[in-house]
């Protein structure tokens, strides 16, 4: 295992970003930054042993300050949305940024996929791990309780993935991280995902109103463009006369993933038939959102100088519902004073 730190940039208020790489002995690469906490490259082989970057990000720290899709980060404290911003703990309502329309996003103005967090590296015979942590003050985007945050990455020498998250809080605090990757296993940048494979271990999921917030309900997948239980091309489906499909331009939907809440298990399979690349994820997380990049814009261009376009990556960020505070009737992503936060999610990587 090699594991190794460089600078990477100085940010907007003047704090260090640095670069850290970690390679597995079968050449799995990933590069991570602790500005957002962030994945900035994973280079994996294809059927024939040649290696590309398969996720979406940018060679310099400006760009990464500049562009408002959260590229490869970890996001909080509240990943996704929360309707209206509303948010009530212990019989207290606090209003949060509505900074996506009418809804709260992904933290906030300022949430945790735009700060700088703390880097420790760890190396070891079998893995190497960067652990990031972050401490989120009391009323930071207004949310209540000092939140002490951990998100480790850990690649093996079989070049799996693993992401922790960790966090814990000294007030009664709603808490939901996720890792907001844009996935193209042809290569970053190498065209649309619609041909890529997926299956998705869901038989429901959490459809939306008109300003994509849950409407509370669970709904089949069966009989639906949202099934695909069974492995399907991303791009067969989703041009298809469905209200849903109207309203995310595409899919940008929580899939309910089939298994005991908390327990780990499997979420979901992607195959790139070209390439051959195969990405498994597996996990605790209870909901996996599924976004098709359905409002990439090509500015600031990508690594390399390659523009990004609309439908040329694909997201499965492993998390809690949507809006879940507003929905008793979904996974509680409250945790009480002294509680810990713990969720894990796997990604393994093969080819055919």
């Amino acid at each position: 295992m090699i594991i190794q730190k460089e600078r990477f940039g100085l940010s907007k208020d003047n704090k260090q970003v640095d670069l850290y790489k970690l390679k597995a002995r079968n050449g799995v690469e990933v590069s991570l930054i602790n500005y957002g906490a962030s994945i900035q490259r994973l280079l994996i082989p294809d059927k024939t042993g040649k290696f590309n970057d398969v996720v979406l990000g940018f060679d310099n720290l400006a760009d990464y300050e500049a562009h408002k899709y959260f590229s490869g980060a970890s996001v909080g404290r509240y990943a996704n949305r929360i309707g209206f911003g509303k948010l009530t703990v212990d019989g207290t309502e606090y209003q949060l940024a509505c900074n996506n329309g009418k809804n709260h996003l992904h933290g906030g103005n300022v949430g945790f996929g735009k700060k700088c967090w703390d880097g420790d590296m760890i190396k070891e015979e079998h893995s190497a791990t960067v652990i990031f942590s972050y401490f989120s003050e009391d009323g930071e985007e207004n949310y209540p309780g000092n939140l002490s945050v951990k998100v480790s990455y850990t690649l093996t020498d079989d070049g799996d993935l693993q992401i922790d998250y960790y966090a814990k809080t000294d007030k009664d605090t709603h808490v939901n991280l996720t890792n907001h990757a844009y996935f193209n296993l042809k290569g970053a940048g190498n065209g649309d995902i619609l041909e890529h494979e997926l299956q998705l271990n869901a038989k429901a999921f959490t459809p939306v109103n008109e300003n994509v917030i849950p409407t509370g309900e669970l709904a089949e997948v069966v009989g639906t463009p949202f099934d695909f239980t069974e492995p399907k091309l991303i791009g067969k489906d989703i041009a298809a006369e469905h209200e849903q499909l109207r309203i995310g331009n595409g899919y940008d939907h929580n899939f309910v993933v089939d298994k005991p809440v908390s327990e780990s298990g499997f979420i979901a399979k992607v195959v790139e038939p070209q390439t051959g690349r195969i990405m498994e994820i597996y996990g605790t997380h209870p909901g996996v959102q599924l976004y098709t990049a359905n409002f990439l814009d090509p500015e600031p261009a990508g690594k390399k100088g390659i523009t990004y376009i609309k439908r040329g990556a694909f997201c499965l960020e492993t998390q809690h519902y949507p809006d879940s505070p507003n929905n008793s009737q979904f996974p509680s992503t409250l945790i009480k004073a002294g509680e810990e936060y713990k969720q894990q999610t796997i990604f393994k990587f093969s080819v055919k």
